[in-house]
């Protein structure tokens, strides 16, 4: 089974945003995978972009705060397509033993209304690139 093999450490920088102060790794598909997110000291985060009118339900930082940012860094760093950055999320909510409810209705909100986001850090990267 995957892992997060770092604790995960951040500091609040600004309304909901927070920066991680070690660095945090996550091994996707099973612990002994070669295939290991790596997400940098100084990475900025929110969480789960969790619309406020939800936070009594689902709150942006909760049991699933890991996967929620490693799927942050896998989004802003493109290292994979959308729909597998949002199955690694997923499977990271899996992990962290998120209630299948929760996982459910995290990984389908990310998967239908995620676009925005993606296609946001997508122009940024082609703009850095020119």
């Amino acid at each position: 089974m995957s892992q997060f093999t770092t604790p995960f450490r951040a500091e609040l920088v600004g309304k909901n945003l927070w920066s991680t102060t070690e660095p945090f790794e996550y091994h996707v598909g099973k612990l002994s995978s070669d295939e290991v997110i790596s997400v940098p000291i100084g990475f900025v985060t929110n969480f789960a972009s969790v619309p406020r009118i939800f936070w009594p339900i689902i709150s942006p930082i909760d049991e699933h705060g890991k996967a929620a940012v490693i799927h942050d860094y896998c989004y802003y760093e493109g290292m994979y397509s959308k729909q597998i950055s949002d199955m690694i999320f997923r499977e990271g909510m899996r992990v962290l033993k998120v209630k299948p409810w929760k996982v459910w209705c995290m990984y389908n909100s990310v998967k239908w209304f995620g676009w925005s986001t993606w296609w946001k850090y997508r122009s940024r990267q082609k703009k850095e690139s020119l």
